[in-house]
């Protein structure tokens, strides 16, 4: 009996691919986030706009301010800080580069911090620790624009403008700005920023215990 022939599969080589037509796509970039816009109308809304934000901050946080003087940033940052149950009242960091406001409550406390004369950017920054902060306080930055992002892949920046074409000065209207909400990150991924501010009851201010400061030279006020 003759042994059966082995059965081999013939080898089949594939046809080369005709060139693509179309080129390579373009790497993909991450989305720019939707913004949340909205409308102030005056300086106690964006202190209850500071207070509405604080209710989502926690430690680890980085938070952004950006417009121009007398924009409101500092009353903005004054609300985070009654919101947060910080000691101390928030002022303008004119004659220092950063405050430090430890908590009343057990939370997070604010480190507010002015960049307006850190030329350096990062390497100054990190001069001040805000790193070593970060992971247990809330950091707000005036100012920061360029300076201190690489501190966090994650922040919320809130941008502040004047109402274009707001009435003549002297009225009520000279208030009104237009606050811009952007969450960048995974952390502000899916955080809803829909907040409605309105004129907050008086109540009574946080303990006038001075906060804990790191000096530098003269600055003017902004």
């Amino acid at each position: 009996m003759e042994a059966p022939h082995s059965q081999t599969a013939d080898a089949v080589t594939p046809p080369n691919p005709s060139p693509s037509p179309y080129p390579n796509p373009a790497p993909v970039s991450a989305p720019t986030p939707a913004p949340t816009v909205l409308t102030i109308g005056s300086p106690e809304e964006m202190r209850e706009l500071g207070r509405g934000l604080a209710a989502l901050l926690r430690p680890g946080d980085l938070v952004m301010l950006t417009g121009e003087l007398g924009a409101g940033k500092t009353t903005l940052t004054r609300g985070l800080g009654e919101g947060l149950g910080v000691r101390g009242a928030v002022t303008s960091p004119t004659f220092v580069i950063a405050r430090v406001h430890p908590s009343l409550t057990g939370g997070p406390a604010l480190v507010h911090v002015d960049a307006y004369r850190l030329g350096g950017g990062l390497d100054e920054m990190e001069d001040l620790d805000l790193d070593v902060s970060l992971p247990d306080s809330v950091v707000v930055v005036e100012w920061g624009d360029g300076k201190v992002e690489e501190l966090s892949d994650d922040r919320l920046h809130v941008v502040i403008d004047r109402v274009v074409g707001a009435v003549d000065a002297g009225s009520e209207d000279d208030d009104r700005r237009t606050v811009t909400l952007t969450g960048y990150g995974d952390r502000w991924s899916g955080t809803a920023l829909e907040l409605s501010p309105q004129s907050p009851e008086p109540s009574s201010q946080p303990s006038p215990e001075l906060p804990s400061e790191l000096p530098t030279g003269e600055a003017g006020g902004r």
